[in-house]
């Protein structure tokens, strides 16, 4: 009985619920907002009074505006349906992660989980992609993320032709970027299909007015965005589409993860001076502390959250119709969104605005745009998790709850390392955040206030269903989930339940040398069964969320998870 409230998080509204309940939670919240009313729900009599009398005030203003219409509709069919979640039994979902080897200094681990979803989704539309010494260059990795919509033929094409496009293009700035012969030959087989007629429009789309001109990272912006833009013009050939009206499409979140070379980790004073010789080399553009560079591109509904220093910052852009910048877009060059759902679909059928594919539907290829959001962020030792999901789990979990439940399943993982292997309480008291003795100590939930503040300050990169929905101290003082709680027994109490030995079997540890220095954990097996668990964690976390579309997350643990 004392388990079951580990299946329990606090919401903004101090009301304690579970996992399951989240997103029927969070849509309850917009509908009683929307209606004009607080926190609790009115009977059904008030309900239909504030929605005549909404209605009635609405059709008294001049713009009357049908969509807001139909969202009052569907805020009070919402409550009338009592649609109250069935319970989902965390236990019984099984998610084998997938651990990719990275040799780069400002990674520990990689590993990446999906799940079809096949209560609502019949194929597995995602890809993923994790190249290691990318460009021939040490130190240097490529991570990818792609969700497919309508098939995965373009979301196969993409996890597959995108890198080389890109590398091409890194390639003609900076020479230190090679591509090998095969590759050399597969972007030659491109030349017939980019003709110079559609090189000449990509000076215009690359030479984009308004970029800052400080940027010193301009180049690798292009050339994400000249990618991009050929990597839709290969996907318009149509190759292994089935469809004969209307072909598969897909948005993608991409990163670059470059160290910067230094002179005490990388010999010479003349390889130094070899790096900075080239404006576009990272070395000439480094700053104190910094160990790397990661450059992100997104397009469509695919994200990129990186956790620095207990602080959660969301690295992409929503190209949805949730995003009113690009509903205005769409709607300023001639296409259309429907108000057959509170957001609307662009032209009826699509809930992205920008995308990768969807060839055969001009009208609809109007409005999706190839066009990505790029970024660049520096890398130091207060980076800890890399975070990249498709939209199976951004849609039922937003970026401060994705990050919390991270940093929670990491510090409950190195728990049951700790437990495990019999550290003594020396060794393992800087490796542990929340103990199973502090869960509810004040002190040690004040070690991250400074994180809360900035979390919830930043609104700007949260949706507008998922604002305020949880409370940082009250997620991390009762959030685990069931299988987290159960592998950790109080003192004095029975051996471990079998749950636990299966979850030790899974990941088998090092014990040959466990740590380091002040306690910190230098295992790399426990940086890969770690980041293996948590992914799985947040996939499960995102299926018992009430997730309907497919769910992959790629996980990177950098420097700084070490000081935790």
């Amino acid at each position: 009985p004392q388990y079951d409230e580990s299946k329990q998080i606090s919401s903004a509204c101090q009301q304690t619920i579970y996992l399951y309940h989240l997103l029927y939670h969070k849509k309850s919240h917009k509908a009683l907002t929307l209606l004009g009313f607080d926190s609790t729900q009115p009977d059904e009599k008030t309900l239909l009074a504030q929605r005549q009398k909404l209605i009635s005030q609405l059709m008294r203003i001049l713009k009357y505006s049908e969509r807001q219409r139909r969202k009052i509709d569907y805020s009070f069919e919402f409550f009338m349906d009592n649609h109250t979640p069935a319970h989902c039994d965390l236990a019984g979902i099984r998610n084998p992660s997938t651990f990719k080897k990275v040799n780069n200094s400002l990674i520990k681990a990689v590993s990446v989980c999906q799940d079809q979803n096949c209560l609502w989704q019949g194929d597995m539309e995602d890809r993923f992609v994790v190249l290691d010494n990318y460009g021939n260059r040490s130190e240097t990795s490529f991570l990818g993320l792609v969700d497919g919509f309508h098939g995965a033929t373009a979301a196969e094409r993409v996890a597959t032709e995108l890198p080389l496009l890109f590398l091409d293009q890194l390639a003609q700035t900076d020479c230190s970027y090679k591509k090998s012969k095969n590759e050399q030959q597969i972007l030659d087989s491109f030349a017939t299909v980019i003709k110079a007629d559609y090189r000449e429009k990509e000076k215009i789309f690359s030479s984009e007015s308004g970029r800052d001109k400080a940027n010193t990272h301009e180049w690798i912006h292009k050339a994400y965005a000249k990618s991009f833009w050929r990597m839709d013009r290969l996907l318009r050939l149509g190759r292994d589409e089935v469809s004969k009206v209307r072909w598969s499409g897909c948005s993608a979140v991409t990163c670059l993860v470059e160290r910067i070379p230094s002179k005490e980790t990388d010999g010479t004073e003349e390889e130094e001076r070899k790096h900075s010789a080239n404006p576009h080399s990272p070395l000439s553009k480094r700053a104190t502390g910094v160990a790397g560079l990661l450059h992100v591109a997104n397009i469509g509904n695919t994200h990129a959250v990186l956790c620095k220093n207990g602080k959660s910052h969301c690295l992409s852009e929503e190209h949805s119709t949730s995003n009113a910048s690009e509903t205005k877009r769409v709607l300023q060059n001639g296409g259309s969104i429907s108000s057959n759902k509170p957001d609307g679909l662009v032209e009826g059928y699509l809930r992205t605005t920008r995308g990768l594919g969807h060839h055969g539907d001009l009208i609809l290829k109007r409005s999706v745009i190839p066009v990505p959001h790029t970024v660049s962020v520096p890398i130091d030792d207060t980076c800890q998790f890399l975070i990249l999901a498709s939209n199976g789990l951004w849609e039922v979990l937003d970026y401060h709850e994705v990050f919390t439940l991270t940093l929670t399943t990491f510090t409950h993982y190195l728990r049951m390392y700790k437990q495990q292997n019999r550290m003594s309480p020396y060794k393992c008291q800087y490796l542990m955040l929340l103990t199973q003795d502090n869960l509810n100590d004040s002190e040690a939930i004040n070690n991250l206030q400074d994180g809360a503040e900035i979390l919830y300050s930043h609104e700007d990169i949260l949706p507008d269903d998922s604002k305020g929905n949880l409370n940082q101290k009250n997620f991390l003082q009762t959030y685990a989930s069931q299988e987290l709680l159960n592998t950790v027994s109080p003192v004095g109490s029975k051996p471990p339940p079998p749950q636990y030995e299966d979850d030790i079997k899974m990941y088998p540890s090092n014990s040959g040398s466990q740590t380091a220095g002040k306690g910190r954990v230098t295992s790399g097996t426990l940086y890969d069964n770690a980041a293996s668990y948590i992914s799985e964690q947040l996939v499960k976390s995102a299926l018992a969320a009430g997730s309907r579309d497919n769910i992959t997350v790629l996980i990177a643990l950098l420097n700084g998870c070490d000081k935790i």
